[in-house]
């Protein structure tokens, strides 16, 4: 992580770059990262006192967790899961966060202290998901498959052995 002095001077390096017509002095360029750097150290000292003022860390396990938008225990709703980033209602949290945030929901549940057992989908979702499957007999399917697969790897272990044998 760079300093405040260090972005100072990369901000007014690329502000020079950017006009290359004009000639500055070094006394300017250096009450230019002065005054920058001045204006740095004055916004990061707002924001540890916002951050103080209103609790914006949470330590749990050794980790700063961010500040939700909602409690976490009311965005698991029996209808609806609500992102506790942007506050926005939907049945799923998983593609929501990869396509709105850029984030795994591993990474959601360590940012925000969820439980791993804690499903990131509304509970009518999934049961209504697990009906659909029943009715559809994919839990049967997915049985018989298993039992074939096994079967012929009995099948393949048997005929090596027969074959080494003779």
């Amino acid at each position: 992580m760079a300093t405040l002095l260090e972005m100072a001077v990369e901000m007014v390096k690329t502000r020079l770059a950017s006009t290359p017509s004009s000639k500055v002095s070094n006394e300017e360029m250096m009450a230019q990262i002065r005054e920058l750097y001045a204006q740095l150290l004055e916004l990061s000292k707002g924001e540890e006192e916002v951050g103080n003022r209103a609790g914006s860390a949470n330590m749990l396990g050794g980790e700063v967790l961010a500040e939700p938008s909602i409690p976490p225990k009311k965005a698991f709703k029996k209808d609806k899961v609500i992102c506790l980033i942007c506050g926005k209602e939907m049945k799923t949290l998983s593609r929501h966060l990869k396509a709105a945030h850029e984030m795994s929901p591993k990474e959601y549940r360590q940012k925000f202290g969820i439980d791993k057992k804690q499903p990131l989908a509304a509970k009518t979702y999934s049961e209504n998901r697990r009906q659909m499957a029943i009715v559809r007999g994919l839990g049967e399917n997915l049985a018989k498959a298993r039992a074939n697969k096994r079967k012929s790897r009995e099948k393949g272990k048997l005929e090596k052995v027969v074959n080494n044998e003779e």
